[in-house]
């Protein structure tokens, strides 16, 4: 266990230090706040992010190892290179049957992760609450969703956090076969255009793991986070993602 107990976080309480964190539940840190965008910043920047149930207060996690893609270990089978080949190949011919966007569709994207996460059962640590948070993040510049769109239809992609050079992923969804994977694909292109080295997955999954995440000592991480999350902010716009991680304006794709 932690040596110290558990948290209560009032609405002006900061956060303890994340070496307070619980070994079992592993990384729990505090209870208690709320979801206010000063809060979640202020969470993110120490390493720190919300995950709990619509039964539950906000509890905060610090996970020791933490899981990260480092955007230059990024792991594309043979059948997903391919398919990102063809994709590029028809974008050249104005062929955009096939696109991945940025911002178009946010809170289309968080719904299509909470149900997914959700797995058809009852319940999602995507709750509605959350839900709301991050679209008013999104609507204050910091949170952003790639989108992988199918003959005009949103068929995968994954939302996050964008904060200085560090992206903080959220969830992903997918529709279609490897969907999620080809947006994931193209917002490493981007990220590395934008000297941004590192994607935070928060907690080590096996789908991750196929795609080159990998973890890493939670002050290894919070090293990195210090440093760049007090860099400038990337530029991010609305629009559409090529394969050299080239963000285009929306009326250059005509799908």
């Amino acid at each position: 266990m932690g040596s110290l107990p558990l948290t209560w976080l009032e609405p002006d309480s900061p956060f303890p230090p994340v070496s307070q964190a619980l070994a079992e539940p592993a990384g729990l840190l505090a209870v208690g706040a709320d979801l206010s965008i000063p809060r979640l910043r202020a969470a993110y920047t120490q390493g720190i992010f919300p995950w709990f149930s619509n039964d539950e207060p906000p509890l905060w996690w610090s996970p020791d190892p933490r899981m990260v893609l480092k955007c230059d270990a990024l792991h594309v089978s043979h059948s997903l290179r391919k398919r990102l080949r063809q994709i590029a190949t028809a974008q050249r011919a104005a062929n955009f049957e096939v696109v991945v966007k940025v911002d178009t569709d946010f809170a289309a994207v968080v719904r299509g992760c909470a149900r997914a996460a959700a797995g058809g059962q009852p319940g999602t640590w995507i709750t509605a609450e959350m839900q709301l948070a991050y679209q008013a993040w999104h609507l204050a510049g910091q949170a952003h969703s790639i989108e992988t769109w199918i003959n005009g239809h949103l068929m995968g992609g994954l939302y996050g956090v964008s904060i200085g050079k560090m992206f903080f992923g959220e969830s992903m969804f997918s529709r279609a076969t490897d969907a999620s994977k080809i947006a994931l694909a193209h917002l490493v292109w981007f990220l590395q255009q934008q000297q941004v080295s590192w994607i935070d997955c928060q907690m080590q999954t096996s789908h991750l793991a196929s795609m080159g995440a990998c973890p890493v000592p939670r002050e290894q991480f919070l090293a990195h986070v210090r440093q760049h999350t007090a860099a400038p902010d990337i530029a991010w716009q609305t629009g559409w993602l090529d394969d050299t991680g080239v963000l285009h304006h929306p009326r250059s794709c005509q799908v």
